[in-house]
């Protein structure tokens, strides 16, 4: 992958970021919210049916006409969940897709779906895509940039003024 491939992904994430208040202490649920109104859709979070896990799947979106749904392993730790749920949000804003063609892999995936409602699906399995590459690095991107400290452009001044007591 070249730098400009990089660089161009970087750009695209931080457009999708573009307006997004992220929540400090950061949380997940909150952000979903914000992206559900974003969108003006419903945003659900569900744990990933076994048959799905089985398949190697750790997390899907899957867009019908009224909402989004959002499927993450639950037989992980809490950050990884997390991790995986901002994975397929970062799908969601950056608008990628995959359209199912008969949903046959929604069938599979989640057998008890009507497919009819399937719009969009977007399992995830690994990064060997440029949507995918994509996506991780938005997801990497909203929880760092989440979880940053605050900072003010005279913080470090700030800092050397009580450490010193001096007026620099």
């Amino acid at each position: 992958m070249s730098m400009c491939d990089t660089r161009l992904r970087r750009r695209r994430c931080e457009a999708a970021m573009a307006g997004l208040r992220l929540p400090r202490p950061f949380s997940v649920p909150e952000l979903c919210e914000q992206v559900a109104e974003r969108r003006g859709r419903p945003l659900h979070l569900h744990p990933l049916p076994a048959a799905a896990a089985a398949a190697g799947t750790c997390g899907l979106w899957l867009g019908t006409e009224a909402a989004d749904h959002i499927f993450y392993e639950q037989r992980t730790g809490r950050l990884h969940q997390e991790h995986i749920v901002l994975h397929e949000l970062a799908h969601i804003l950056l608008d990628h897709h995959r359209i199912v063609p008969g949903g046959a892999a929604a069938e599979r995936l989640l057998p008890d779906l009507d497919r009819r409602l399937v719009r969009r699906l977007m399992p995830r399995a690994d990064y060997s895509t440029p949507q995918e590459r994509e996506a991780e690095t938005l997801a990497t991107m909203l929880r760092l940039d989440a979880e940053a400290p605050a900072r003010r452009p005279d913080e470090v001044l700030d800092r050397l003024r009580e450490a010193t007591g001096m007026w620099p």
